[in-house]
């Protein structure tokens, strides 16, 4: 796939000023005035619009950029509304109270933060899709996590972390999915590779979390037993309460995508509301999907907990995605992103240096778009020939894109990922990206893989394909790529 030059392109010297003042304008609205994202991107937005249009950029050409930067976010929007209709319907229906009484008996406090990085690992693996997993166990164990005493930051850091993990070395992954079709390369032996640097980066979090764990929780035993009684007496807790999750894993590994698995979970959920429900009103239902579940009880706590899902407590998550990948689409349609990215290729003369320009390039993107996808087609198309110049493996180059793009997505505010996590879990990305050890780890120990373990093998190989007979020259070439 080759790269496709901008129809605009500023200049270097512009690309990196209009990077900068964008950075501490947003640095200093969110994090400063502790502004909601949506205002200040929505300004640098306006800026650069009327910027482009001193340049002589036809509005034509910026409304271009900016359906083409919105277009990667449909298919993310729709999810999100999904996953509303997911999230309020597994509440009434008693999925997620069910797993919440489930994980009060098996869970202690001593081990709750590894064992929710455990179990959003293996789920992430098993359904491909790390938004899948935080919207359905990470909510339960959020709820879990507090009762126990533990920070809402702290415990969604443990479930992004497992989360990504999982959806990085899933078979069923869109990410997976689309650094091996981008670059060509097989899938397993991606997932292989992904592995090495991916499950010591797990290990690593995973120690971190068990530290992390020993002096977090502050659980009262009383309160627990308080708190389950209440979800037992509220909301129906029972093995087929489970219903939608074993529906949900089956659509998963038939490979369904996420729109008509989240349908189909969803509808599950809205059927057993309906039998154990009689009289229950089909605008009861409209309502419940619109605005959320609402839950009744004489507990605060539990009504905090079990109230929350619908369109309504998405759209703004869904106004955020909308202006950044508007704004994205203006840095890319300006050339500005293009004009970054290529201005680092002549620094390429080495595997350990193109590793980390395209870790930089994926990470650069993120924080420039907030769109997963493309952090990884950008960088991907750009430096794909360097890796064939160079004679590197393109299964390196997909492993760097994983991480530097899907990664690192769940650690930009602004991001895809980073909103759909503070939307879903209710928590502030400033608040849980230090505690999402994985999502940092992962690229840190693929750019040290990049300097040793991978620069060792590629001068090996060198050095083999030099003192190879001449007629086996080609072949070993052929091996190598």
């Amino acid at each position: 796939m080759e790269e496709k030059e901008p129809e605009i392109q500023f200049t270097l010297v512009e690309s990196v000023l209009i990077m900068v003042i964008m950075f501490a304008i947003l640095g200093g609205m969110i994090i400063g005035l502790e502004m909601a994202p949506q205002v200040p991107i929505l300004f640098v937005f306006t800026l650069l619009m009327f910027y482009g249009r001193l340049r002589k950029v036809t509005w034509d050409q910026v409304f271009d950029g900016i359906v083409e930067g919105i277009k990667p976010g449909i298919i993310p929007i729709m999810i999100f509304l999904m996953i509303g209709l997911l999230v309020s319907s597994w509440l009434r229906s008693g999925t997620i109270a069910t797993i919440m009484v489930i994980g009060f008996h098996i869970l202690s406090a001593q081990f709750f933060l590894p064992t929710v990085f455990i179990i959003c690992c293996l789920i992430g693996i098993t359904v491909g899709s790390a938004f899948t997993t935080i919207s359905t166990m990470g909510i339960a164990f959020m709820g879990i996590g507090h009762i126990l005493g533990f920070s809402d930051a702290v415990t969604a850091g443990a479930i992004v972390s497992g989360a990504f993990f999982g959806n990085n070395m899933s078979p069923l992954s869109d990410t997976s999915n689309l650094t091996t079709g981008l670059a060509k390369v097989n899938l397993y032996d991606h997932l292989k590779n992904m592995g090495a640097t991916a499950i010591p980066s797990a290990m690593i979090a995973l120690i971190l979390f068990f530290i992390v764990g020993q002096s977090s929780g502050t659980a009262n035993l009383a309160q627990i037993q308080l708190i389950s009684q209440h979800l037992q007496q509220n909301f129906t807790v029972s093995a087929w309460s489970l219903l939608p999750i074993l529906v949900l894993l089956l659509m998963a590994w038939r490979q369904v995508p996420a729109i008509p698995t989240l349908l189909v979970g969803s509808l599950t959920a809205l059927i057993m509301i309906i039998v154990e429900t009689p009289g229950y009103r089909v605008a009861s239902v409209g309502d419940l999907l619109m605005n959320g579940n609402d839950a009744k009880t004489s507990s605060a706590t539990v009504n905090r907990l079990m109230s929350g899902g619908g369109i309504n407590n998405m759209l703004g998550s869904v106004s955020l995605i909308i202006v950044a990948l508007a704004l994205g689409g203006l840095l890319i349609k300006f050339g500005v992103v293009h004009t970054l990215i290529n201005s680092i290729k002549q620094y390429v003369n080495a595997p350990g240096k193109l590793i980390l320009l395209t870790m930089l390039s994926g990470i650069g993107v993120n924080f420039l778009v907030g769109e997963q996808y493309l952090s990884i087609i950008l960088p991907g198309t750009t430096f794909m020939s360097s890796y064939d110049r160079l004679g590197l493996n393109r299964k390196y180059l997909t492993r760097t894109l994983a991480s530097g793009g899907a990664d690192v997505n769940a650690l930009v505010p602004w991001g895809v990922s980073g909103v759909f996590v503070a939307g879903t879990l209710g928590v502030n990305p400033l608040d849980y990206v230090p505690l999402a050890f994985y999502a940092y780890i992962d690229p840190l120990v693929t750019i040290l893989f990049g300097f040793t373990v991978v620069t060792w093998k590629y001068r090996r190989q060198r050095k083999t394909a030099v003192t190879t007979p001449t007629e086996l020259a080609p072949q070993v070439a052929k091996d190598h790529r």
